[in-house]
């Protein structure tokens, strides 16, 4: 198969580019569509589309939820992992089989064998990299255990056809179900999940995952098994049972894995049944050193100098999900000592940390942000975490505590760190009292790090190249002259490993902007705070934006151009 060639045939591919690629599959051994895909010079559904007719063989993306744990069963994920080739759904005596290359005469081989072995015939699809990956997943719930608690479920189930109220919480603390709850949340904590999601759909019900940011579904269960479920999860986080028409939230804790891992637990109705999200804190995974967040060595300095003055705001902005209450996490605990007293509002709270006050607020009996730091400044706080500046009175309080002696460390939601200054104009903060207050501004995103078991060199494509040398221009002059950029530099790409678990990434780590308050932008907040100045008093100080952190994080080989400019479009 002359997959490069027949795309420059067709004006996909350069003369000169598919020239050198086909020396590089020549020299390399690898093959072809990885090469490409690697490259990213040709998106990957052109790669299969073009190669599904060279070999005879349709191509098609298939959808999670038609992978049936029957099919999975006959295949050891190993054996699907090496050969890239994952089953599908068995109809009778035909196996449904999805392949990256049926072309592969090893993988036709070990397909064969299997059919024979089962008395089976295949209807094989060829699969592109990513969906093999997405369907790779399925595994990670999918597994034996797993699915003779199903069918003790899907049994109990058919059973329990006509179920009422009582009936309902009966089944909720019975073996099947209680079983399916802890093995489902078992997955999650072992593939380091960082939410779940539980969700009522026409004909089932829904289990997916979220891995690095991104949500996989994972299991599918009976729809009649959506009330069981749900109560169990309801008992555990000491909820009502019986309130079905408005969201609750809770939480509880449970020992998986031998690790105390707490569950932040969110129920919503939808128009299917509730909805249930669960929120994995395993403190292995979300608390993190100040010295991993990712600050550059200029930011990471900046930073510390900030949060070790005696009073002052430090205020860390960025969307939700952004990674905001795992930078104020690791601060606290760089602050964490004993002659220091730290008190905390949250909403809610996440992790727990030894030897720090924390608080959950609770607005549905008045016991808010504001009420809160009203009663906190009678705790003699040295440190005072607000969770989040939503309003002008939390605004106007906090920035009062940290004008009266007392480090204040709190959220915005702004799209960079020059919106902090217009955004407390904006909340009512006076002009003049925002100088003397603000200590540091922070905005920050996540993109996924590459694993550093697997990753590749590659050479990046001429538009990457110019997209990275524009950004490296446009830096500042002090931090140009630290870069040593060669004419010829490399970028970095995911493969895939048993450390990895295939996915070519491990964690996440962040992008950063980080702007001090100095005498000249102290001028700019009295005269004209507009975002214009403040972005001139930025590169004046040195700064680099989150695009630009990212960029030299992909030189130095630790995520992917596309991450970076995933998470910092403008």
């Amino acid at each position: 198969m002359a997959l490069i060639r027949e795309l420059a045939k067709r004006g996909i591919l350069e003369e000169k580019t598919a020239s050198e690629l086909e020396i590089e599959a020549k020299t390399s051994g690898k093959k072809e569509e990885e090469i490409l895909f690697s490259r990213n010079l040709v998106p990957e559904e052109t790669i299969f589309s073009v190669k599904s007719e060279l070999v005879g063989v349709p191509y098609r993306e298939i959808d999670p939820e038609e992978v049936t744990s029957e099919a999975l069963e006959l295949m050891p994920e190993e054996t699907a992992k090496h050969y890239q080739m994952i089953p599908i759904s068995l109809e009778g005596k035909t196996l449904t089989v999805g392949m990256v290359y049926p072309e592969d005469l090893a993988s036709q081989e070990a397909l064969q064998f299997l059919l024979r072995e089962k008395n089976l015939r295949a209807r094989f699809f060829l699969i592109s990299f990513s969906n093999f990956q997405k369907l790779l997943a399925q595994y990670r719930a999918l597994s034996r255990e797993l699915g003779k608690t199903i069918e003790e479920l899907e049994k109990e189930m058919k059973l329990e056809r006509r179920v009422t109220a009582p009936e309902i919480e009966r089944l909720a603390e019975e073996a099947p179900v209680a079983k399916t709850v802890a093995v489902i949340l078992r997955y999650a904590v072992e593939g380091k999940a960082s939410d779940i999601h539980i969700e009522s759909l026409r004909n089932k019900l829904r289990v997916r995952l979220r891995f690095l940011g991104n949500l996989y579904s994972t299991l599918f269960l009976p729809l009649s098994a959506h009330p069981a479920i749900v109560s169990r999860i309801k008992i555990l986080a000491n909820l009502r049972i019986d309130e079905t028409r408005i969201p609750q939230d809770g939480r509880f804790t449970s020992e998986v894995a031998g690790k105390r891992i707490d569950f932040r637990v969110s129920t919503f109705p939808t128009a299917f049944g509730e909805k249930v999200a669960i929120r994995v804190l395993d403190p292995e995974v979300g608390l993190k050193k100040f010295e991993e967040l990712g600050l550059s060595p200029k930011n990471f300095e900046v930073v510390k100098k900030n949060i070790k003055k005696p009073f002052g705001l430090v205020l860390v902005t960025g969307p939700t999900g952004c990674g905001k209450t795992t930078t104020l996490y690791a601060i606290l605990q760089t602050l964490n000592r004993e002659e220091v007293n730290i008190v905390t509002l949250e909403d809610p709270v996440e992790y727990f940390i030894d030897g720090i006050n924390q608080s959950q607020i609770r607005p549905e009996i008045g016991y808010d942000f504001a009420t809160g730091l009203r009663h906190i400044l009678r705790q003699d706080p040295d440190i005072i975490m607000v969770g989040e500046i939503r309003d002008s009175e939390t605004a106007f309080l906090a920035t009062h505590a940290a004008l009266t002696g007392h480090l204040v460390l709190s959220t915005l939601h702004t799209n960079n760190v020059l919106g902090i200054i217009p955004r407390l104009l904006d909340l009512g903060v006076p002009q003049f009292l925002i100088p003397p207050t603000l200590s540091l501004g922070i905005a920050q995103r996540l993109v996924k790090k590459l694993c550093q078991n697997c990753k590749k060199k590659v050479k990046p494509t001429e538009e990457m190249k110019q997209l990275i040398l524009a950004e490296l221009e446009k830096m500042p002059e002090n931090v140009k002259k630290e870069l040593k950029i060669k004419k010829d530099f490399y970028v970095y790409e995911p493969v895939g490993c048993k450390e990895c678990d295939g996915k070519g990434f491990s964690g996440r780590i962040g992008l950063f902007e980080v702007l001090e308050m100095t005498r000249e932008l102290e001028e700019i907040i009295l005269k004209e705070p507009t975002e214009t100045k403040i972005a001139q008093e930025a590169q004046r100080q040195g700064m680099l934006t989150m695009r630009q952190d990212g960029i030299l994080k992909v030189l130095d080989g630790v995520t992917t151009i596309s991450e970076v400019l995933k998470e910092t479009s403008e």
